[in-house]
């Protein structure tokens, strides 16, 4: 039944008067018609009808940051006055797809299945289950979910590799999730983060989607920056990462470590010296294995020279006290995927 009621206030016609073919006469002068004016809401008692839904979608929206993780990854490899990604970047569409099992995992959307048998087989290897089927609003996401929903239960490993098209069996080949660079490319233009342009190249034309706000990309830069090289790992509220982000911390490990499989971290870190560069590759590195594992084996005091010193307490702090289990399953999917990354060059 619909929560939603409709209110009729004193003076309106009754429902015999709807149905009836003529209206009673009412004793109204020309004058009284001159002065005549609607009822207000404070006179007759309206109230506005809603559908509770609708406060639960807007509660949960100033939950999420503005943009995915897929977003953030494709952001960091654009080509900011070009707007496309390196013609030589294969690994870019394989992460994309983790990502969005991430970002799922992160939305509570779906988790490892849960079996106390499962730890007998590695992170990349336990299967996924749907636990929230809810749409999230991300076309992509919602894709995803629906088609992990109507599927049978499948592995991580698995999953990545059939969005991505790896798959030589052809039952399976309508898991790939098509066109997902251009179509988050046309999210961030809606977002207002990128515009649409077209450039010739030769033999043909081609859209391209150069930054138009570069204050997203800023953003993303500096947390890069500081949780590979600050000794003291701090994420200040932005737009595009609130305060009230559930995980924080994580999401941000596990964007670092996606665009380093992806191939497209070292735009992030332009602004470094060499040297520095060639420390933060070495701290993400150390990130990725510590974070492909479950429990996540962040070292207390940071990685080498002290850089992320508190890390792992921020990442303790957001995992709190998880009495039934829940967030220990949708973070195995996190720790599943990134050990997926780790062997990437072997899959591709």
């Amino acid at each position: 039944m619909s929560t939603l009621t409709r209110r009729r206030g004193a003076g309106g016609p009754s429902a015999d008067d709807s149905n009836s073919g003529t209206s009673t006469p009412t004793n109204q002068t020309p004058s009284d018609s001159a002065s005549y004016r609607p009822p207000r809401e404070e006179d007759v008692g309206h109230k506005i009808a809603f559908d509770p839904r609708d406060m639960d979608e807007g509660r949960e929206a100033s939950k999420q940051p503005k943009l995915t993780l897929m977003e953030e990854v494709l952001l960091m490899g654009l080509k900011d006055k070009q707007g496309y990604l390196s013609f030589w970047n294969d690994n870019i569409s394989y992460t994309l797809r983790g990502c969005i099992l991430i970002e799922l995992a992160l939305r509570g959307r779906i988790a490892m299945q849960k079996d106390p048998n499962r730890k007998r087989y590695a992170l990349a290897d336990r299967l996924i289950e749907v636990v929230d089927e809810k749409m999230t609003g991300e076309v992509l996401l919602d894709e995803a979910l629906k088609m992990m929903k109507a599927s049978e239960k499948m592995s991580v490993g698995s999953w990545v590799d059939l969005m991505s098209g790896e798959t030589w069996n052809p039952m399976k080949i309508g898991y790939q999730l098509k066109q997902v660079r251009e179509r988050l490319a046309k999210g961030l233009v809606d977002k207002g983060v990128l515009r649409t342009e077209k450039r010739n190249f030769l033999l043909f034309d081609m859209a391209t989607h150069p930054v138009s706000d570069s204050a997203a990309k800023d953003e993303i830069r500096r947390r890069v920056i500081n949780i590979l090289s600050a000794r003291t790992v701090l994420l200040p509220a932005s737009a595009w990462l609130p305060e009230n982000v559930e995980m924080r911390t994580v999401r941000t490990v596990a964007m670092v470590c996606a665009a380093y499989a992806g191939n497209v971290l070292e735009n992030a870190l332009m602004s470094m010296g060499h040297e520095a560069r060639e420390r933060a590759f070495g701290r993400v590195d150390e990130l990725l294995g510590e974070f492909s594992q479950w429990p996540f084996g962040v070292r207390p005091g940071g990685g080498a020279g002290g850089v992320g010193a508190n890390l792992a307490e921020l990442v303790r702090e957001e995992i709190g006290e998880d009495a039934n289990g829940e967030r220990e399953l949708r973070l195995e999917v996190v720790a599943g995927v990134l050990q997926v990354y780790t062997r990437l060059d072997s899959i591709l």
